[in-house]
């Protein structure tokens, strides 16, 4: 036997253990989104949780300690909750039967395209309009005066940030929920209502469990997204009273106190604060599938 011969076998075992480390196009797909992630999040929450425990005065735990020793720092918590809870159940409970109607209509490109257009906005310019039409010399004071009607007070408190955060949330609650609505098979309904069930009963029944998921998807995005409230927060409410959030505590031990580590634990308490409802209603997103699912026909 030849030494070429002899060599073979190794070369093509060689070969394979190679083979075993070659990098598809998929990985090389993912690699860019890894390094975005640990560029644009991992090591920003990284440095930050570092930093919140390096005070400028005190032990380790000074700015934690000063936060909820403060009134008027950690009263901020219960001001964005007192917001975001609400707006978040409003928007995704508004936004099932909307979905469930503007799916069976013909013209449903149409109509979404102008339910979501605020998303557009951006909540600036919405918080800048609510301004101009609800403010004090805005028209829907005018027109209340005009028919001698006494004027209303719809901004700079609690009600204008709360309109804003659903004229700006809603078109983002929509749009999930018209997606996982549309992708469950209509006969499903049909079958029911053929056998005898009413529209109430194919929801509760149907929908509302295939939808049991989605909607908890749902209520953690919307909720994330109206507990980072600021711009509504500083232009339509009360920035020093009802609607003093925790987005404003950070902001202001930031870039008025410049102090970065205390504007990072605050940042920390806002994210525990988030994380804990995410994983609270994922944790119970079961228990809801099962009751929607359980039961007769109604």
């Amino acid at each position: 036997m030849s030494e070429h011969t002899m060599g073979a076998p190794s070369r093509i075992s060689l070969r394979r253990r190679l083979k075993l480390y070659e990098i598809d196009g998929v990985t090389l797909l993912v690699i860019p989104a890894v390094l975005f992630v640990l560029a644009l999040f991992v090591y920003p929450f990284a440095y930050g949780f570092v930093l919140s425990f390096e005070p400028k005065t005190g032990g380790m735990f000074a700015n934690y300690i000063k936060f909820f020793s403060d009134p008027f720092l950690y009263e901020t918590i219960a001001n964005t909750f007192w917001l975001a809870i609400p707006a978040t159940l409003i928007n995704v409970l508004i936004s099932i039967p909307i979905a469930l109607r503007v799916r069976r209509m013909d013209r449903r490109r149409l109509l979404t395209t102008i339910l979501v257009i605020p998303i557009t906005l951006g909540t600036v310019l919405i918080a800048e309009g609510l301004l101009i039409y609800l403010g004090p010399q805005g028209w829907f004071n005018r027109t209340l005066v005009l028919f001698g009607f006494e004027k209303v007070r719809l901004v700079h408190n609690y009600t204008g940030v709360m309109l804003s955060l659903i004229l700006s949330g809603f078109p983002f609650a929509f749009l999930l929920t018209l997606s996982y609505i549309t992708g469950i098979d209509p006969s499903l309904e049909q079958a029911a209502s053929t056998l005898g069930a009413r529209a109430r009963a194919r929801f509760r029944h149907i929908l509302l469990p295939l939808l049991a998921q989605g909607l908890a998807i749902n209520l953690c995005l919307s909720f994330v997204q109206t507990f980072s409230v600021f711009p509504s927060a500083v232009l339509l409410g009360a920035p020093a009273g009802a609607t003093r959030v925790i987005s404003i505590a950070a902001y202001q031990a930031a870039y008025e106190q410049y102090d970065t580590s205390m504007a990072s634990a605050i940042a920390m308490i806002m994210g525990f604060c988030q994380l804990s409802v995410v994983i609270l209603i994922l944790a119970s997103r079961n228990f809801f599938y099962r009751g929607a699912a359980g039961g007769g026909k109604g």
